[in-house]
């Protein structure tokens, strides 16, 4: 039975999660924890980037919000396109 490194549960379907360029194999019990180990953090607001983020100038952000706070005004969130 293995044990999550966040919370210390005890659980029979654990899972494996490894790093590129990691070696070592982190446990969790839940996605959620693993969200919370590993999920890098907006350079600006803070919170867990759970989906693709923005990277700039060695940055990582959540939305180009952030990122134009931060003085990088070159990044979108979304493009716009005519629709017919």
């Amino acid at each position: 039975m293995g044990v999550c490194e966040v919370c210390g549960n005890k659980y029979d379907k654990t899972f494996e999660v490894r790093l590129a360029g990691d070696s070592a194999a982190h446990t969790f019990d839940s996605f959620e924890c693993a969200i919370h180990a590993l999920a890098p953090t907006c350079d600006h607001c803070g919170v867990r980037i759970v989906g693709h983020g923005l990277e700039a100038k060695g940055g990582v952000f959540c939305c180009a919000h952030c990122a134009e706070q931060m003085g990088i005004s070159s990044l979108q969130d979304r493009t716009q396109e005519s629709v017919q």
